[in-house]
């Protein structure tokens, strides 16, 4: 009997058979509604070795579906960078030591809200918001604060900032330079990803044209001065914590990805000078092979458009390399230990997926930020998927199943369609201006709500499983006092730092940002004489104006 004979024969028998015995739904989908097949066969999968070398090839080769190095895990195991910040710079250097001590490799740093909108904790919109989601950073003297005794020429850190990124980079340089640490030894991240802020997030400060400009100014400085430091992190992180699905993450992050390759061409830098430092951030979410794959058809798609869309030949500037977080909008309040079951096997998949860092959520985050118990734990989850079970034994060991074979196919087919969508709405930034992403992500939301609310989804703990009088863990709190302190130490900061050099360096950033020259040296000057996050935040308010969106 033949493979069709044999595969008709089959099909015929199991429907016979689901006749009198009814599967549990009629219809099942991914995440994304890509429908799901009762099975997968070699039908579905690489068909040929041609097939095999033209979408997969070999890890670390052309196009790098199978991961970005040839041996992966197998040489050195992907980065345990948690996100932590909370309160001051002194309390979440506390928590840095602490994590480091229990065996993470980097650091990840949040922000408080004033921060990321580049304002300082003595302003007024800063009040009730100091330090209560990240860590609160207004000057030099915080940063210093933040990473005492943490050597920077041998941990790499990742800051998530995007508005003032160039403002935090220069305390993060400044910092090193005066630990003696050169710049060329410093490595880590920012993320910097100004488009998604205005998609997902909503913590931008100035316009989309001066924001791509900052954007590309860091490239360019970076290329000359920094080079181990990842100038972006494109993220769809954000795109997907506000509903998006898993085909408009990736979708989203290349088409805003391609919008930053194109603005730094535009401004005269050749694509392999920058492109290598382009890292990506995604979302490990809970449709488990979906997310597997998404990551795989990341891969081969970032390839593709470096290779064929903008002519990129140094192979680092195919690579697409990426952080994962696990997916904190799918953590639930109620039965908050439920959430280290989810968080495990969203990391799972993120391995799985050949990631090159991750962070793995805490158990209470739905309530409060972490406690040092809940954070110990899943920096375990991650360690225990590293150590105890031989999943980082071998490279893409989900290569060739039939059924995750198809969905890579299936993403970046249903991907690219959208990518080709926004190419004729402009390109990125003008498909954000039309409000095109939003309404997407929008939409994709209202109908993730839908199925929860008519238990189409089941969401354990939530809609179904519910027990009765749970008790509330030990939650995280920050101290009121914060904020005074804070503002206390900044009045000192500005009746002792020199006003002449304080002055003048903020002179000088304001000319070269009203004309074309690379702002990042204007800003490190300012940064060594003590201007705060507001003082030059403001003066690029003033040149750039600010942003203000559009009603969908």
């Amino acid at each position: 009997m033949g493979f069709d004979e044999a595969m008709n024969s089959w099909s015929e028998r199991t429907d016979e058979r689901v006749r009198k015995r009814p599967e549990r739904k009629n219809e099942f989908y991914t995440h994304s509604g890509i429908p799901i097949r009762r099975v997968y066969t070699p039908q579905d999968g690489i068909k040929s070795q041609e097939e095999y070398l033209e979408k997969l090839g070999f890890p670390g080769d052309y196009p790098y579906t199978r991961g970005g190095q040839p041996t992966m895990y197998r040489g050195r195991l992907w980065t345990m960078r948690q996100y932590a910040g909370f309160g001051s710079a002194k309390e979440t250097n506390k928590r840095f030591r602490y994590l480091l001590e229990q065996g993470q490799t980097g650091l990840s740093t949040a922000f408080d809200l004033p921060t990321q909108i580049g304002y300082d904790a003595s302003h007024d919109f800063a009040k009730g918001e100091v330090g209560k989601v990240g860590v609160s950073i207004s000057s030099l003297l915080d940063m210093e604060t933040l990473l005492h005794e943490i050597p920077l020429d041998k941990v790499s850190t990742s800051m998530t900032i995007n508005a003032p990124a160039a403002v935090l980079l220069a305390m993060y340089l400044v910092v090193a330079e005066r630990q003696g640490v050169s710049w060329d030894e410093v490595s880590g991240t920012i993320q910097n990803d100004i488009l998604k802020e205005y998609v997902a997030r909503g913590t931008y400060i100035f316009p989309p044209k001066p924001s791509m400009r900052l954007i590309t100014d860091i490239f360019q400085f970076c290329a000359e001065n920094v080079p181990k430091w990842n100038t972006i992190s494109i993220s769809g992180y954000h795109i997907r914590e506000a509903g998006s699905t898993a085909v408009q993450e990736l979708a989203f992050t290349l088409s805003n990805a391609i919008a930053y390759v194109e603005a730094a061409i535009d401004a005269g830098l050749p694509v392999d000078s920058f492109a290598p430092r382009l890292s990506f951030f995604f979302n490990a979410h809970n449709n488990f092979f979906e997310e597997i794959a998404k990551f795989r058809a990341a891969r081969r798609m970032w390839a593709k458009i470096m290779k064929e869309r903008f002519g990129a030949v140094h192979p680092k500037s195919m690579q697409l390399r990426f952080h994962t977080q696990t997916a904190g909008s799918t953590l639930t309040a109620q039965q908050p230990d439920n959430n280290i079951v989810r968080v495990a096997v969203q990391a799972l998949s993120a391995v799985l997926g050949g990631t090159q860092s991750l962070h793995t959520n805490s158990r209470d985050e739905a309530l409060a930020l972490p406690t040092e118990q809940s954070a110990r734990i899943a920096l375990r989850t991650q360690q225990i998927l590293a150590y105890e079970n031989g999943i980082s034994e071998t490279v893409d060991p989900m290569a060739g199943s039939y059924y995750v074979e198809s969905l890579t196919d299936e993403l970046e087919r249903r991907a690219a369609s959208y990518i080709d969508y926004i190419d004729e709405l402009g390109g990125a930034v003008s498909a954000i201006e039309q409000g095109y992403m939003q309404k997407e992500i929008h939409r994709a939301a209202y109908e993730t709500q839908r199925s929860i609310e008519n238990r189409d989804e089941i969401v354990v703990g939530v809609n179904d499983f519910r027990i009765q009088d749970e008790v509330q863990p030990d939650l995280l709190k920050v101290d009121p006092r914060l904020s005074e302190e804070q503002k206390a130490q900044l009045n000192e900061l500005r009746a002792t730092r020199s006003q002449d050099q304080w002055q003048r360096s903020l002179d000088e950033l304001r000319e070269a940002a009203k004309g074309t020259k690379n702002v990042m040296p204007y800003i490190l000057n300012a940064v060594r004489a003590y201007a705060t996050t507001g003082e030059i935040c403001d003066v690029l308010r003033d040149v750039f104006g600010e942003y203000t969106p559009p009603l969908y």
